[in-house]
């Protein structure tokens, strides 16, 4: 059976955003296009390594001299979106493994996110059996954005990302409102600065 895809090309609208307080939060990423809204849940971490990735991948479409594409080198102004996320906030899946590629003919950034599977979690010694096959994901989740879109994409994620819990300038873990023991202190309880 083929997956159910939750297709946009582009969208009017791709951001991630939060629910609920630092150090508690849940992370989504959002797509819109007219009255249709799409939302998947996902960890703050692959929050993190999207973002870098696209940025990555945007910084070496540029530097490919062959390229004859336009990509901002940094987010531009006209497309800041600081707005929360809409309601209502349905989650479709939780996301497990997600893609990133350039698509040189039309000039798009792609992002496809797959639901999160027990099934797909396999061990080193499994994937070296002959009769081993990848499950088929149920749907995706799949994005087609601008350069500069995505650009945008990713200073929201990073001013999302910077929202939460402030880190320990010591040993770089969160500190919550009511400090936390830092191990590079030995064990001295470390406060909000």
């Amino acid at each position: 059976m083929a997956p159910i895809v939750h297709g946009f090309d582009p969208p009017e609208r791709f951001v991630t955003g939060t629910v609920g307080e630092p150090g508690a939060r849940t992370f989504f990423l959002q797509a819109r296009t007219g009255a249709r809204l799409t939302s998947v849940s996902l960890e703050k971490q692959q929050v993190s390594a999207l973002a870098e990735r696209i940025d990555e991948l945007l910084d070496e479409v540029m530097a490919n001299q062959a390229s004859q594409s336009v990509v901002p080198a940094v987010a531009p102004l006209a497309l800041d979106d600081a707005a929360p996320l809409e309601q209502p906030i349905e989650e479709e899946f939780r996301a497990g493994t997600m893609t990133l590629s350039w698509d040189p003919s039309d000039e798009r950034v792609v992002i496809e996110v797959f639901p999160f599977s027990e099934a797909a979690v396999v061990s080193p010694d499994q994937l070296d059996e002959d009769d081993f096959q990848e499950p088929e994901p149920d749907e995706v989740f799949l994005v087609r954005l601008t350069a500069a879109a995505a650009r945008s994409f990713v200073k929201r994620a990073e001013q999302v990302l910077e929202a939460g819990r402030p880190s320990c300038p010591f040993c770089g873990n969160p500190i919550d409102p009511a400090g936390h023991l830092c191990v590079r202190a030995n064990g001295f309880r470390r406060r909000d600065p």
